[in-house]
């Protein structure tokens, strides 16, 4: 697996989203806006907490982030999600999104751009939160 190689610090979570950084997703100069990077976030996110919850979820919250490093037009993004909690209808789900240069210069290690604490609610068909069911796959010492 690749890693930072300035830190040495390596993507923890399950690889949930990978994309390629357009030129339409840009700023004025020229970088990535972090908008766009939330947005993929929550959609990883999204896609696990609504595999964990095994229906419907909402956003609630976003907590803690933190840009560390631009992200350029190539720049292949990966959003890692680690599960660290889970309570009677929410979930809290760490994201990480990891940069390496694939288009022009290839770079083979990858390099931390953001993190953040998302939550997301289980909801039913008419938006009211709903408990979270028993979920072998992920519910190892997640649940609350």
């Amino acid at each position: 697996m690749s890693e930072d190689i300035q830190t040495g610090r390596q993507p923890r979570g399950h690889l949930v989203l990978r994309t390629l950084a357009m030129p339409r997703d840009t700023n004025p100069s020229g970088d990535i806006f972090g908008g766009w990077i939330l947005a993929q976030m929550d959609v990883a996110g999204g896609l696990m907490a609504a595999e964990v919850a095994q229906g419907r979820t909402v956003t609630v919250s976003v907590d803690k982030m933190v840009f560390q490093k631009p992200v350029r037009v190539g720049d292949t993004i990966c959003v890692h999600a680690e599960l660290l909690h889970v309570g009677n209808s929410s979930m809290d789900i760490k994201l990480e999104v990891w940069a390496r240069q694939i288009i022009g210069a290839f770079e083979a290690e990858r390099q931390l751009v953001t993190e953040g604490l998302f939550r997301y609610v289980a909801v039913d068909a008419q938006g009211k939160p709903r408990r979270v069911p028993d979920n072998p796959l992920y519910f190892s010492q997640r649940r609350a």
